[in-house]
């Protein structure tokens, strides 16, 4: 039986053997074992390794930011440092299904971040150089190089030339206006208008955009809120686990300890720019273009020292930018500290003084009127209700938001009746053969101002008129329709076609015509600057009273609550015209709100023995902690935006002819080229008349009589300084302009008025006058001089012809109080061409045009000095010079300033003499600091020159 069962498994095995599917079962069972030894080796030997090599880990650096340095006064007065802050980041390291899913699902979460933000009261980092404002219209921030780099970026080309007409697109990519790249951006980004709003679509741009630039290095995350508030920390935190890629990291923000006071000299940080990658990669290579870097002023300027040194990290990341590891974490270093010449409480204490000042003139020139033809170029009430919308000092984007019941919301009513009413006259306009000067001064405004926004957005193309053009001249003329000009613009290629959706080719004047018009409506309906001039006429017309806005003041919070004051406003027993001249007095409203003339000043006080540099003070200022860190978009185009240009240094930039504040120079030139000597004496008639000219001495109808060149210093006699020109001028019996004039540049060369200063921040180019000699000689002409050079001008006279470089700087320090380098005003050149008696005449001149000045009566301070007014505009107020120094004997400080628009010379007075009885501590600071508008008095018109 055993043996049978042997048989039988033998023969089931031979059986098998040569059956068919003997060959497909061996195939399979070695297929089997093929496949469950590579996964053993996959999964068991070499898991690990095929893990690593699947998630694709790659080994990157990543920088450290070095601690900024500190900025310090010369005193050692704090002025910028750092501070710890928090920083919400987004890094794109999300796994998605594809694209589209990636777009919606990440500008879900952009949105929601963006919530979270703003409930707490913080803002998201807007680095784009595309900024939209509360109504939805768009601008570009930047222009020239930076406006083309801008586009370049956006459009994905390598350089700024590869930038082309884009049939796609249907515009030239190079001169593509805000709005068109907001839509090419909202489409790359794939964000939904029907799901967002047109401002939250805006928002996540801005963050899809910083994104897109750092797509190439997912593995660092981007800051989207900078410096936010403990609740939104926790609020990041709380949801953590529902935010792919968001963190909060801590972090320092640049602090300006005070803003406004240094605006100007310290500047400001943001992240770099392309051409100042460019600049600082040259210089030092670990510069990247995620860096921040100072963008202004001494920021700027010492970005190298104060910049401190990366540290870095190496990581691993895997294939979609997540960091897997890390490790070689090397240490960042502190930047250098840098020290100032300037001394910030006098800096700050003249800064304040001079808003006094300004304030006491404008207050004092403001009359209850609507218009004003007088002479003296008052103020009319009104103008001052105006300044307050047209300066954006009241928000009329609030007052369209406001509850009912309020001010605002009654203003705003009125406001949008008249616009509804306007938008259809314009229409009409645009339809009717009424020539421009047959219309009202108000719609010639509105129709202006059509044009103007035509112009601006590149509709109406400027660099394609031909300006001898008939129908132009016409236009100009005021002699033709607004819509014979658009139209005969459209026949002669002066409209960009492509603003519209039309077909060029086929698309007759009458087809383009009526686009233009549409677009022309539509851009209006939400249009701030169009706004301005509605409200401007709605003030001047009395459907919106002064009332009104005053109390809109205080429902904005721009005045401090006041429930007795505004009562006494809605019941009338205080006016409008009250009302306001009190606040101006009180400085509740400053110069710099209102814009008005004067609106502007600046003052520069240095060591004449030395040329160290005290004071730098130019007003109004701007905050710069807005500006660095997370810029606030708003706040810097609210400031491109203001009337008072707060964003320009009147004490290095602003160049005006320099009046009488000159005419030492010309009497250096008159004694040292022989025109005149110590004894001669000259008689002012009131009027010379050489040459048929008719220039008036100031004292005219009266006149100085006979004086000498001294007593000429101190009338300011025109006369006196005319004839000197003229003898200038002479060669021989033989009337030479070029001669005076040489002779004139020659000495204003010598006083460093053919040279900037060489301070360290941004400085207008001065100019001697190079055309009639006589206007010349009395600081007119075409003289152009920064309120900088004329203070190193005046402390050459002081210290007898040394002639000083300006400079901010006094040392570099390292981060342990080590002086890395030191700095001091360098000799620009020495004055060797005036006798000893000439600078006795000039600074005998100088100290006796003190005494004729009421202003300076009871300062106890022997001062030098001279005044100067030059007009610039002849419906607009002159402005106010003064130039000098003192003690006279031996002097401490020599000063210049200028009050831009400032009626006259004597108000310059004013304010110097304050600053003198603040540094000499004459008064003390309580009663010359006493946050009230000067009073001015009579003084503006007490002497001129």
């Amino acid at each position: 039986m055993q043996q049978n069962l042997v048989d039988k498994l033998k023969e089931w095995i031979v059986k098998i053997v040569t059956s068919r599917l003997f060959v497909v079962w061996v195939v399979i069972l070695c297929l089997f074992t093929f496949v469950l030894q590579h996964l053993f080796t996959l999964q068991i030997i070499k898991g690990s390794d095929y893990l690593d090599n699947y998630m694709m880990k790659i080994e990157k650096t990543i920088d450290i930011e070095g601690t900024r340095g500190n900025i310090y006064d010369r005193n050692g007065v704090l002025l910028a440092h750092n501070e710890l802050s928090y920083t919400v980041t987004l890094e794109d390291n999300g796994t998605y299904a594809n694209n589209k899913e990636r777009a919606k699902l990440l500008n879900a979460e952009i949105s929601t971040l963006i919530d979270m933000i703003e409930k707490n009261g913080d803002s998201i980092v807007n680095d784009l150089d595309l900024y939209m404002d509360p109504d939805g219209e768009l601008s570009f921030l930047s222009e020239g190089t930076e406006l083309a780099g801008f586009r370049r970026d956006i459009y994905g080309r390598k350089k700024v030339a590869d930038l082309k007409y884009n049939a796609k697109l249907g515009y030239d990519e190079s001169a593509a206006t805000p709005e068109q790249m907001y839509e090419y951006l909202l489409n790359k980004f794939a964000i939904d208008t029907e799901t967002y709003d047109r401002y939250r679509a805006y928002q996540i741009v801005v963050i899809r955009y910083a994104l897109y630039l750092s797509s190439y290095q997912k593995y660092i995350a981007i800051g989207i809120a900078e410096d936010v508030s403990d609740q939104t920390v926790a609020m990041i935190r709380e949801h953590a686990s529902e935010l792919q890629g968001v963190e909060v990291r801590e972090d320092t923000k640049r602090v300006y300890d005070y803003p406004e006071y240094f605006s100007h000299i310290l500047g400001y940080t943001g992240k770099i720019s392309d051409s100042e990658y460019d600049s600082l990669h040259e210089q030092d290579k670990s510069y990247n273009r995620s860096d921040v870097v100072g963008k202004a002023g001494i920021e700027q300027v010492m970005e190298l020292q104060l910049q401190g040194k990366k540290g870095s990290e190496t990581v691993y990341v895997n294939n979609v930018g997540k960091v897997l590891d890390e490790k070689d974490y090397q240490e960042p270093s502190a930047g250098n500290d840098v020290y100032l010449s300037l001394d910030a409480t006098l800096q700050m204490a003249i800064y304040d003084l001079l808003e006094q000042e300004l304030a006491g003139i404008l207050n004092s020139k403001i009359i209850n009127a609507k218009t004003s033809e007088s002479s003296e170029l008052y103020i009319p009430i009104y103008k001052v209700y105006n300044a307050l919308i047209e300066n954006s000092v009241i928000s009329t984007s609030a007052m369209a938001n406001a509850p009912d019941g309020t001010e605002q919301a009654t203003v705003y009513r009125t406001f949008s009746d008249r616009k509804e009413a306007v938008l259809s006259e314009i229409s009409g306009i645009l339809q009717s053969d009424t020539a421009y000067n047959d219309l009202s001064e108000e719609m010639q405004e509105m129709v202006t101002y059509v044009v103007k926004m035509l112009q601006d957005k590149s509709v109406f193309v400027t660099s394609s008129i031909d300006t001898s053009d008939t129908i132009y001249q016409n236009w100009k003329d005021g002699k033709i329709s607004v819509q014979e000009y658009l139209r005969h613009a459209i026949d002669a290629s002066w409209i960009n076609i492509t603003a519209f959706d039309l077909n060029e080719k086929y698309a007759d004047t009458s087809e383009v015509y009526a686009q233009l018009m549409s677009y022309v409506t539509e851009q209006l309906k939400n249009n701030t600057a169009f706004d301005k001039i509605v409200y401007k006429y709605l003030i001047y017309n009395d459907k919106i009273t002064g009332s009104q806005l005053c109390l809109i003041l205080y429902e904005q919070g721009v005045l401090a609550a006041d429930d007795s004051a505004a009562a006494s406003l809605k019941n009338g027993s205080t006016s409008a015209f009250t009302f306001l001249k009190n606040k101006i007095q009180n400085m509740e409203i400053t110069p710099a709100q209102l814009a008005l003339d004067p609106c502007t000043g600046s003052c520069i006080i240095m060591n004449p023995n030395t040329g160290e540099l005290l004071a730098s003070v130019s007003y109004p200022g701007y905050d710069s902690n807005r500006l660095a860190n997370n810029m606030d978009s708003a706040y810097y185009n609210s400031l491109l935006q203001d009337g008072s240009l707060p964003l320009y240094n009147n004490a290095t930039q602003q160049t005006t002819a320099p009046g009488s504040t000159f005419k030492m120079v010309t009497a250096s030139a008159g004694l040292s080229e022989g025109a005149i000597d110590p004894e001669t004496v000259i008689t002012d008639t009131g009027i010379f008349e050489r040459l048929g000219l008719k220039l008036k001495c100031w004292v005219y109808p009266r006149n100085h009589g006979s004086i000498t060149v001294s007593q000429a210093i101190r009338d300011s006699c025109n006369y006196f300084f005319a004839e000197t020109a003229y003898r200038l001028s002479l060669s021989g019996d033989t009337y030479q302009e070029e001669k005076g004039l040489n002779a004139i540049a020659k000495y204003a060369t010598e006083f460093g008025l053919a040279d900037k200063t060489n301070i360290e921040i941004p400085e207008g180019t001065p100019k001697i006058a190079d055309e009639f000699p006589i206007d010349a000689s009395i600081g007119q002409s075409n003289h152009s001089y920064t309120t900088a050079q004329l203070a190193r001008y005046v402390s050459a006279i002081a210290n007898n012809g040394t002639v000083y470089d300006l400079t901010l700087l006094n040392k570099v320090t390292d981060s342990n109080g080590n002086i890395v380098q030191s700095y001091e005003p360098q000799v620009h050149n020495q004055i060797t061409d005036l006798s000893p008696s000439t600078w006795q005449n000039l600074h005998s001149g100088m100290e006796m045009a003190i005494g004729e000045h009421d202003q300076f009566n009871d300062l106890q301070v022997s001062l030098a000095g001279k005044t100067g007014t030059a007009q610039e505009n002849e419906k607009r107020p002159n402005h106010a010079l003064f130039v000098g120094y003192a003690p006279t004997d031996s002097p401490q400080i020599a000063i210049a300033t200028r009050i831009a628009y400032g009626y006259g010379s004597s108000n310059a007075c004013v304010f110097v003499d304050q600053v003198l009885k603040y540094y000499f501590k004459q008064n003390t600071e309580e009663e010359l600091l006493n946050g009230q508008a000067t009073n001015v008095g009579s003084s503006s018109n007490s002497f001129g020159d």
